[in-house]
This record gives C-alpha cells, structure tokens and sequence, in this order.
C-alpha cells in the first residue's frame, strides 16, 4: 500500500481510488471563496474526500456532505473523513449524483463543489473504474447543473474546475439552469503556456462577473505569489 498524501492538517490515502491527489482538487478547495462561513457544503464526486477535507479545514463549523459513485474510492473517502480532525462534520453517501439529488430534492446547500469528470467518451482504456472518475458520460454537465441548480440555496455559490477549453459549453448548460457565473479563474502553468483551467463559481444573480488569471509557477518548483497564497495551509512543502 503506497504512503497517504501528507497535508498540513490531514492526510489522504488514495490506493483505492483511480484519480490521485492533484492541483485541481486543491486548487478547487483552496480557491472557491465566501463572503460568510457556509452553513452546509456539498462536494459532487469527492474520490479521495481532499476538496471536502480541505474546505473542513477552512470553515470550521460548516457541515460537509460528500457523494461518491464508486465503491472503492467512497470507502478510502470515509476512511479519510474519520481519521481527520474534522470526522464529526464529515459525510459520505455511495451514490450517482443523479441518484442523490432526486432522493434530497428538498435539501439546499451554501456551497456546492466539484471536480467533475471532463473527458469525452472517445478513448477510453479498459479500467472502467478510472472511465467513471475521467470521463462526463459517468455524470454529464447537463446532469451536474440540474442537479445542482435544484440543491442550491438561492444566495447560494456552486464552483467547479473544468478544462478551459470546456469553458464556453458550460456557460451555456448553467445559463439553462438559471445559473450565471460570477467569478471566473483561468489557471496557466506559467506566463507562457497556454489556459488549461477555468475554475467558476456560479450564482442564481451575480451583478458582474470577476475575471482574473492565475499562473502557479514562475519557472519549475518555483511557485507564484498568488499560487502560494492560495495553497500554503495546506501543502506541507510549500
């Protein structure tokens, strides 16, 4: 069994789940901001439970509900809640997000999150369990706003990392759903790569939305200011 993922506060064991600790689940988490502490938080597809750990670490008093599809990665998730700090505001469901929201339609949440799937159903490899981490016909993006659309309180903020090249298609899919963005994130690598992320949050009402650009290294191991701003509580050499 490999060694868990070390943070600051928490660690992260992830054997079990096909999609490893990467930037954009901590991006996600260390990013998506409120002007007040949430009073519920839902996470869509949490695999290892890292964006769920990290927003327990930011909000301390924030109730956080984590829906996980398979098996495997949703056990090693509860495993993560309960040896964190934080087990008592932490839990998990085995389910598709499409099965959750139409069993708690009547539920509504502060914040909802996700990382979703992003890759079109064309070459996939014969591991089905990471298909259904990668890959948007495990959850659709209609499937995601809808769902989230009904859950979503209605000052409420849902954020999401998606591929910049996805950016415009999903604008419209929320705009369906009644949710506009507010605030938008491209992330570069550095100064001269091209966009490869846009995190989003999004809103029922927003006046404007706020654009900015993130660039997380100045040159290798050497990370930006704003970079380091965002991911210093959490990430143990940084």
């Amino acid at each position: 069994m490999s060694a868990p993922f070390q943070f600051k506060q928490f660690n992260i064991k992830q054997d079990k789940c096909a999609m490893k600790i990467g930037t954009d689940g901590v991006l996600l988490g260390t990013w998506t901001m409120l002007k007040s502490e949430p009073r519920n938080v839902l996470d869509i597809g949490t695999g290892t439970g890292v964006i769920s750990l990290i927003l327990a670490q930011r909000f301390g008093t924030s109730e956080i509900e984590a829906v996980e599809i398979d098996g495997a990665a949703f056990e090693q998730a509860i495993d993560n809640f309960e040896e964190s700090p934080w087990g008592d505001r932490l839990f998990g469901y085995h389910a598709s997000f499409q099965e959750f929201f139409q069993e708690v339609d009547d539920e509504k949440y502060d914040l909802i999150i996700s990382n979703p799937p992003y890759l079109s159903p064309t070459k996939k490899s014969e591991n089905n369990i990471r298909n259904t981490a990668r890959f948007e016909d495990a959850l659709p993006f209609e499937h995601l706003f809808y769902g989230a659309s009904k859950l979503l309180e209605e000052e409420g903020i849902f954020a999401i990392i998606i591929p910049f090249d996805r950016e415009n298609l999903v604008v419209e899919i929320a705009a369906k759903m009644h949710l506009i963005p507010s605030r938008i994130t491209r992330v570069k690598g550095t100064v001269k790569s091209i966009v490869k992320r846009s995190l989003i949050e999004f809103q029922f009402s927003a006046n404007a939305v706020e654009e900015n650009e993130l660039i997380l290294e100045k040159e290798r191991h050497v990370y930006t200011n704003e970079y380091r701003a965002l991911v210093k509580d959490f990430y143990l050499k940084l």
